[in-house]
C-alpha cells in the first residue's frame, strides 16, 4: 500500500464524539457522533435551573455545532423519555429538524411533547424496537434493551468503518423489573465478543459500591406503609415519568381498597400515554377525577404527584404553600417521598418538607426509592462484557465521571484509555488512537419563564444585581438646546436597603446629580449618553461610600 493509500485510511477510520451536554451535571444529555459527512445525535436532553438562575425555567443545549453541520446530521437517537434526555427536543429541532428514533414509550412522550409546541407535523419520528439496525449515512444504529426508571429504556451500538461506540444512556441492571424484560446482557456481551471501540458509560451511581436494588423491592415497602397508616391519607410524590413507581402504588392502593387520584399536568399526561400504550395497568374503578375526591374518606384516597424535586410549580409545591385550588395538606396526611433529591435540589426538597411538616403532615423519606442508575459491580458488570478500547464516563457531575473513570483503573485499564471528555470537546478517535482534536461551542442556552429562548448571561448577572443591590430610579426633564435642567431630578428606590435615614439620603443625591449635572451642562454640548453617565456615576461614587456595592442606577431623561 502506498503511503498516500496508508493515510487516507488512517483519516477514515477516525470517528469524532462531540459531547454537546451531560458532561458537567446531571442533565441536558446529548452527544454529536461524526463520521466524514455524517453526524448522528444521542438524547436531546434539558435541565432544570437552580435558584441562581432568576426567573428561568430550564436550560437546553447549545447547538451551534449542529446549526453549522445541518446538512450532515442524519437524525436523534433517544435512549429513553426522561426530561434530561428529550426535554430540548421542541426547541432544537426548530433549529435543526432531522428524524427522531426511540421505541415507542419514547416516541409517544415527545410526539405529545411536539403537539404541544404545535410540532406534531414537522418532525418526522420513528418508533424503534429493540435489535432493529438503522442506516443512517454512514452509521448503523442498534437499540439493545436496558432497565432504568422508566419503561423502554435502551442503550445504541453504533457502528461506522471506525469501529462500533455503545452509549449506554441511563441504566441499572435488574432482573425482575416490575415491567418488561431484564436488561439484554446476552447482547452487549456478543457485541463485546466482535469488538468495541468505546463505551460511553452512565456515571451517576458511580460513587456508589455494590448492585441497585430492583425495583420491585419497593412496592413491599408501599405495602408495609399503607397497612401501617390504614386511617390516614396517603400523598405520594414521585416523578411523573417513573411509571414502574406509579404502577406500584396503584397495585397496593388497590389492595387496600382505596381510591387513586393522579395531580400534575406531567403526571396526567405521562401516565394517560403509558395506559394507552399498555406499559401499565390500572384495575377498573380505581382512578378518580380530584373533583370525585369529596365523596370518599380520607383513608380511602391516595394521591400520586408530581413535586417530589421542591419544584416551585409542581402540584406539592402548591399544596405546601396553600396554593392549590383543590387539595389541601390536612394534619396527619402522610406523605412520602418517593425519589432522592437531583444533585442541586436538596435544598429545596428540604424547604418543601418543612413546609409540610409545619402543616401538620408526617414526611417519610427515603424510605420508597431506588434509584435507576448502575452502581459499582453494575458498571464493572458492562466494562467486563464489553471489553472496549475505550472508556468514556459520562452523564454526571465531575466526581461521578471520575468515580467510573476509578472504577476502570481498577479493572486494569490504562489511563490511555479512559477519556475525561468536558462538555463541547471533540474526541477523535480509532483503533490504534485517541485524542481531543480542539472544541466546538456549547453549553448551556437559558430560556425564560415567558418561553424565550437564549436569555443571556448578561441578563442573568442584571437580575441577580437587582436582586441583592436594589436599584435607584432617577428622573430628570432637561432643555437640550439650552443646556437646563427643567424640572427634577426626581430620585426613587426599589429593594435598596440603606442602615440610616433613607429620606436624608435621597435629598442628599438629589443635590449631587443636580450639581454634577449642572456642571456637565455648562462646560459641554448636550448628549444623552454623556449626561446619564455623569448621573450613574456621581450616583454610585455617593452611594458606594454609604453602602459598599450600592444600588443598581437607572437614569431617565426627558428632553423638551
Amino acid at each position: 500500500m502506498t503511503e498516500k493509500k496508508k493515510k487516507a485510511k488512517t483519516l477514515a477510520d477516525k470517528v469524532k464524539i462531540i459531547p454537546l451536554g451531560g458532561m458537567d451535571y446531571i442533565g441536558l444529555n446529548m452527544t454529536a457522533i461524526e463520521y466524514e459527512d455524517s453526524i448522528i445525535v444521542v438524547d436531546c436532553g434539558m435541565a432544570f435551573a437552580d435558584d441562581s438562575l432568576l426567573g428561568i425555567d430550564l436550560i437546553i443545549p447549545d447547538v451551534s455545532y449542529l446549526k453549522q453541520n445541518k446538512q450532515k446530521v442524519k437524525g436523534y437517537y433517544i435512549t429513553h423519555g426522561h426530561e434530561d434526555h428529550i426535554g430540548a427536543v421542541p426547541y432544537i429541532l426548530r433549529e435543526v429538524n432531522a428524524p427522531v428514533y426511540g421505541t415507542k414509550l419514547s416516541i409517544a412522550l415527545i410526539q405529545k411533547k411536539l403537539a404541544e409546541h404545535g410540532m406534531e407535523t414537522l418532525v418526522k419520528t420513528r418508533v424503534v424496537t429493540y435489535g432493529d439496525k438503522l442506516k443512517a449515512g454512514k452509521f448503523s444504529i442498534e437499540f439493545i434493551r436496558t432497565n432504568h426508571s422508566i419503561s423502554d429504556a435502551a442503550a445504541l451500538a453504533i457502528t461506522c468503518p471506525a469501529g462500533t461506540i455503545v452509549q449506554t444512556g441511563d441504566f441499572k441492571v435488574d432482573y425482575t423489573p416490575v415491567y418488561g424484560d431484564a436488561i439484554d446482557l446476552w447482547r452487549l456481551a456478543e457485541l463485546g465478543k466482535k469488538g468495541i471501540l468505546a463505551v460511553m458509560c452512565d456515571s451517576t451511581n458511580a460513587l456508589r459500591p455494590g448492585y441497585t436494588m430492583s425495583e420491585k423491592t419497593v412496592g413491599e415497602t408501599f405495602d408495609m406503609l399503607f397497612a401501617k397508616h390504614s386511617r390516614n391519607r396517603i400523598i405520594v410524590a414521585t416523578f411523573a415519568s417513573n411509571v414502574d413507581r406509579v404502577q406500584q402504588v396503584i397495585n397496593t392502593a388497590y389492595k387496600n381498597k382505596r381510591k387513586v387520584i393522579l395531580e400534575g399536568r406531567s403526571m396526567v399526561n405521562v401516565i394517560e400515554t403509558a395506559q394507552e400504550l399498555g406499559y401499565i395497568s390500572v384495575p377498573d374503578n380505581t382512578l378518580i377525577s380530584i373533583d370525585e375526591m369529596k365523596n370518599y374518606p380520607d383513608n380511602k384516597l391516595t394521591i400520586i404527584t408530581t413535586g417530589s424535586q421542591g419544584e416551585p410549580m409542581a402540584a406539592l409545591s402548591r399544596m405546601a404553600s396553600k396554593n392549590h385550588k383543590k387539595i389541601e395538606i390536612q394534619k396527619d396526611d402522610i406523605i412520602i417521598f418517593s425519589s432522592s433529591p437531583i444533585p442541586g435540589n436538596e435544598k429545596a426538597v428540604s424547604n418543601i418538607m418543612n413546609e409540610l411538616a409545619q402543616m401538620g403532615a408526617k414526611v417519610i423519606f427515603q424510605q420508597t426509592h431506588v434509584s435507576g442508575h448502575a452502581c459499582q459491580e453494575e458498571i464493572k458488570l458492562i466494562y467486563s462484557l464489553l471489553k472496549p478500547e475505550y472508556v468514556i464516563p459520562a452523564h454526571g457531575e465531575f466526581r461521578h465521571r471520575a468515580a467510573n473513570r476509578q472504577i476502570a483503573l481498577d479493572m486494569g485499564y490504562d489511563s490511555k484509555h479512559i477519556i475525561m471528555a468536558e462538555t463541547g470537546d471533540v474526541i477523535e478517535l480509532s483503533e490504534h488512537s485517541a485524542r481531543k482534536a480542539g472544541t466546538v461551542q456549547a453549553g448551556g442556552i437559558y430560556v425564560d419563564n415567558s418561553g424565550v429562548e437564549d436569555v443571556g448571561r448578561t441578563v442573568i448577572q442584571d437580575r441577580k444585581d437587582l436582586s441583592e443591590r436594589g436599584v435607584l430610579i432617577v428622573s430628570v426633564c432637561v432643555d437640550k438646546e439650552n443646556n437646563l435642567i427643567v424640572s427634577g431630578p426626581e430620585v426613587f428606590t426599589r429593594g435598596w436597603v440603606y442602615d440610616g435615614d433613607l429620606d436624608i439620603i435621597l435629598d442628599e443625591i438629589k443635590k449631587i446629580i443636580y450639581n454634577n449635572l449642572i456642571n456637565y451642562l455648562e462646560k459641554n454640548h448636550y448628549s444623552r449618553g454623556k449626561a446619564k453617565m455623569v448621573i450613574g456615576d456621581s450616583v454610585r461614587k455617593y452611594t458606594r461610600v454609604q453602602d459598599r456595592k450600592g444600588p443598581m442606577v437607572l437614569p431617565f431623561i426627558l428632553e423638551v
